[in-house]
């Protein structure tokens, strides 16, 4: 039997690269997305299922489990993709924004993980695998919503995968630098309505680019294939980092003293 992968957010960006490269690889996919009715490429690929899926709606999410499961029986990987950057200054944030950024990035992926834990415990075996950053390990300035939201996704990743490798299912995390892909457009900048923040706030985001604009950056294909590797190379590996701007500000924040990282970053 092909192995089957069910993939949130993907009508775009690395989700979207990546149901392309299972599906090329022989694999079923399930692509998840909140309007498969506006996929327009997917839809022509054998093997490939599109399911309705707003990860903010708990009856969606069990309903396009449900018809992933009457489609192809199983589900061998689940790769949450969906997510959505938050951007700006925190005290000019509204609470819709603060409680969305996590209904989406965290409560929405561990309500999907919560659906499929079942079929993979029933069936011993599996494979969790969750988007994260290297804003997940390193945070910086006027992120401070979309870095915590990608905290929460490592911690909550790195727990699951000790609870649940009793019963044959593994949990994996990648670790992206930037892409150019459909997320820097879905970006939600916060309006800043406090003028104390306006030239930190300008001067950050050049500098924060310039200093790693000589690095190579992966594209969501090249994240396609280290997802495709996490989903079968059978390594004991929790994290898997993609892009040498990324290990920059890991290796920023993990070869440094905790003194030197803070400096270097507010510099």
């Amino acid at each position: 039997m092909k192995n089957t992968v069910f993939i949130t957010g993907a009508s775009s960006g690395l989700g979207k690269a990546s149901a392309i490269l299972f599906q090329q690889k022989g694999w079923n996919v399930i692509a998840a997305m909140r309007s498969p009715e506006n996929e327009k490429e997917l839809n022509l690929l054998e093997n490939v299922v599109l399911v309705k899926l707003d990860v903010t709606n708990r009856q969606e999410i069990q309903g396009a489990v449900e018809q992933g499961l009457e489609k192809f029986e199983t589900i061998d990987v689940l790769l949450n993709s969906a997510g959505y950057g938050l951007m700006g200054v925190f005290e000019s944030s509204n609470p819709d924004q603060i409680e969305n950024q996590f209904a989406v990035n965290v409560l929405g992926l561990m309500n999907v993980i919560k659906e499929v834990l079942p079929t993979m415990r029933n069936q011993r075996k599996g494979m969790i695998i969750n988007i994260s950053s290297f804003g997940g390990i390193t945070a910086g300035p006027f992120a401070s919503l979309y870095n915590s939201s990608k905290f929460a996704v490592e911690g909550f990743s790195e727990a699951l995968h000790f609870e649940v490798s009793a019963f044959g299912i593994d949990v994996k995390i990648i670790e992206p630098g930037s892409i150019a892909t459909d997320f820097r457009n879905s970006i939600e900048m916060i309006h800043n309505t406090i003028e104390d923040y306006n030239t930190e706030l300008a001067a950050f985001i050049l500098k924060f680019t310039k200093r790693t604009e000589h690095l190579p950056k992966a594209s969501a294909e090249d994240v396609a294939e280290t997802i495709f590797k996490a989903a079968t190379d059978q390594l004991s590996q929790l994290r898997y980092v993609i892009g040498e701007d990324a290990q920059f500000y890991i290796d920023l924040k993990n070869k440094n003293s905790e003194e030197d990282f803070l400096r270097l970053m507010k510099s």
